[in-house]
């Protein structure tokens, strides 16, 4: 179904309410003057065609699409969304039902086009969209892309629990399952299994100890292990045949990698006990088990996602979302294939945690210019890995004082009789091993330690504050916090933020004089 826009009378009396928006609503506006522009013709048989043509929305996708595009500038929920397109003149003015006294769609109708957009990438192809208005401008350079990513936290929508309640959501997950598998109520299941610890408010209320004592919490512990193994029981007996299909067998895996996680025998005997430190995959959250810790910085923790973005001349190209405890440089093919979708990467601006990713050396060999700030490791005062001179043809160090020492195995162990006596001794390492340790892509850090010595070089280190502005508009649209839970409908959210952050520097640009492309 086509988006047809408004016409004759409807649109001089569209073009009456549009004269009349004071400055604060100029997006509505430049969205009514560009939605024909945004959603032409062969766009909009791209979005039709995500649709089943026997079950069609009541309403073209391309109007859904410009609905979510005014949820996500606003920070609407799907029923805000509707109330919005039925009361808010502005809306109707960009939707194009000015007048109309109902809505255009539900909010069944939203949460269905973000399942369609999901399946068949709408939201990429919108972002895509917005960079093809960008490209009419002629205002910039696409043939060849200095590109530059960075990335930036995303807390997590799902409740983050202790092991106590993750346990026990778990196991009422289980219990849910097997109501729906099997038609009864949940109560009935809790009642004929014997799990009294869901009896009561919480896992915490049920077991009601002293949880300053350790040895209450040990037996306690016990008692909830108990609990899972007399779920698990009922369930072989009284729901085998259904509990190796969904729903019940994905909840019942949910439960025993919740219990393993967090759980390890206990080496004085008696059963289990809360291991120290955290698994690598944990899961923090039951309703959103996609969600992981993640850390920006050693000081600073936080649970959910990840959001990376790619940009070239002001514009976002693409955006990925990945749990908060995946390192950085995962995301770095994607985000380069992203790009390479609007011209040829000609230069790489990233942050360092992106170099250890085995594209870097293959972008190297195709002529890509990488561009980052180097380690710097070493305490204030010693020496850094820069003061030595390493020659990787040669396969030598040679440190301050002369000594040489030969790499090995990606290291250069330098004799501990000569570092005994030397004189630059206190200005060395404090460790035990007298070592360098050479990075896989050691070349390329000597290359970057090169341009970040140099004014020019660490004037084109600056340039990447670009990725910086353009997370700070990315964040102030979508905000600090995931709308969505899981990942993949968290990178539909960012890409509906991204379309609109380049929308805005589309209109921006569109006004301004021409400028020279970053």
């Amino acid at each position: 179904m086509r988006w047809k826009f408004p016409t004759g009378k409807r649109l001089d009396a569209e073009a009456a309410v549009a004269a009349k928006l004071r400055t604060a609503s100029k997006f509505y506006r430049f969205l009514w003057e560009i939605r024909a522009d945004l959603f032409d013709e062969e766009f909009q048989q791209e979005l039709a065609a995500a649709y089943d043509p026997r079950g069609q929305e009541p309403c073209p996708p391309a109007l859904l699409a410009m609905a979510n595009l005014l949820q996500r500038y606003e920070g609407l929920s799907d029923a805000d969304a509707v109330d919005a397109a039925e009361n808010d003149r502005r809306w109707q003015l960009v939707l194009g039902t000015l007048g109309k006294s109902q809505a255009p769609f539900g909010q069944g109708s939203l949460v269905r086009f973000r399942v369609r957009a999901i399946a068949h990438d709408l939201d990429k192809k919108l972002v895509d969209r917005t960079v093809e208005l960008a490209k009419q401008t002629k205002k910039f350079g696409w043939q060849k892309l200095r590109v530059a990513l960075d990335s930036s936290p995303l807390r997590g929508a799902g409740r983050v629990e202790d092991t106590w309640n993750l346990i026990g959501r778990a196991m009422s997950k289980v219990v849910d399952a097997i109501g729906v598998a099997l038609g009864v109520e949940s109560s009935e299941v809790v009642e004929a299994a014997g799990i009294t610890i869901l009896e009561a408010d919480s896992v915490k209320a049920a077991l009601d100890i002293d949880w300053t004592d350790e040895s209450a919490q040990h037996e306690a512990l016990q008692v909830l292990l108990g609990q899972v193994e007399a779920l698990e029981a009922w369930i072989r007996k009284h729901a085998k045949a259904k509990a190796t299909t969904p729903p019940i067998s994905d909840a019942l895996s949910l439960l025993r990698r919740v219990v393993g996680q967090d759980l390890e025998p206990d080496p004085e005997g008696g059963g289990m006990r809360i291991r120290d430190g955290v698994a690598k995959e944990r899961i923090v959250s039951i309703s959103d088990p996609e969600m992981r810790h993640g850390r920006k910085s050693r000081s600073t923790r936080f649970d959910g996602y990840k959001r990376h973005v790619v940009a070239a001349n002001g514009f976002i190209l693409g955006a990925a979302v990945q749990p908060a405890n995946r390192q950085d440089h995962e995301a770095l093919g994607k985000l380069v294939g992203l790009a390479r979708r609007h011209g040829t990467v000609d230069a790489l601006d990233i942050d360092r945690g992106y170099l250890p990713s085995h594209a870097i050396p293959k972008l190297r060999s195709e002529g890509v210019v990488i561009r980052s700030r180097a380690w710097r490791g070493g305490a204030p005062g010693l020496f850094r890995k820069e003061d030595f001179h390493i020659d990787l043809d040669a396969g030598v160090v040679t440190c301050p004082a002369q000594q040489q020492a030969s790499i090995t195995s990606d290291r250069a162990g330098f004799p501990e009789e000569a570092c005994r006596r030397c004189q630059l001794k206190p200005y060395c390492t404090t460790a035990a091993s007298r070592s360098i340790q050479l990075h896989p892509q050691e070349a390329l850090l000597i290359e970057l330690r090169r341009q970040q010595a140099s004014s020019n070089g660490r004037a084109e280190l600056r340039q990447r504050v670009v990725i910086e502005h353009r997370l700070a508009r990315l964040d102030a649209i979508q905000g600090p916090k995931a709308r969505y839970k899981g990942a993949r409908k968290n990178e539909l959210d960012v890409n509906r933020a991204a379309a609109v952050a380049n929308l805005m520097e589309y209109a921006r640009v569109r006004r301004g004089p021409r400028r020279r492309a970053a």
